[in-house]
């Protein structure tokens, strides 16, 4: 019985770990509940705990296509310090009218606490992590 809780327990934290370290698709649905719910709240709440960044892009997007294996090592690389997250603007027009996304892949960098920022267009890696250090307040 003993072995068995021991077992249940270090896999519940293996999963936790390892869906923490890959990108989050989000819908329109699950945006204002993971991150902020414009429609209840004029001036921003981050829903979240942990620092976020959000891709906003679209599958023919090509620089949004070069962008997406930069995120997912960054998901990596900060396992456990910020998750990343993804909007596909063509399917979830709603989010993505309430931001004001005219142009992708943009890119929200939340803060735990404090106002997001926007970046605009494909950024190289060394400037998202320059964004994580100083937006997100977050290091290696």
């Amino acid at each position: 019985m003993k072995k068995s809780f021991i077992i249940m327990v270090a896999l519940f934290i293996g999963v936790s770990m390892y869906s923490q370290s890959k990108v989050v698709h989000l819908t329109d649905a699950t945006f204002k509940t993971k991150v902020y719910d414009w429609e209840k709240n004029n001036d921003w709440k981050y829903a979240g705990t942990m620092p976020a960044i959000v891709d906003f892009y679209a599958d023919w997007c090509g620089p949004c296509k070069k962008l997406s294996p930069i995120l997912e090592e960054i998901a990596k690389e900060y396992n456990g310090k910020i998750i990343v997250y993804k909007v596909n603007t063509d399917k979830n027009q709603a989010v993505s009218a309430a931001f004001g996304i005219q142009s992708i892949p943009s890119i929200l960098f939340i803060p735990a606490k404090g106002q997001p920022q926007m970046a605009k267009g494909l950024l190289p890696k060394e400037n998202i992590v320059q964004a994580i250090n100083d937006v997100l307040k977050v290091k290696k």
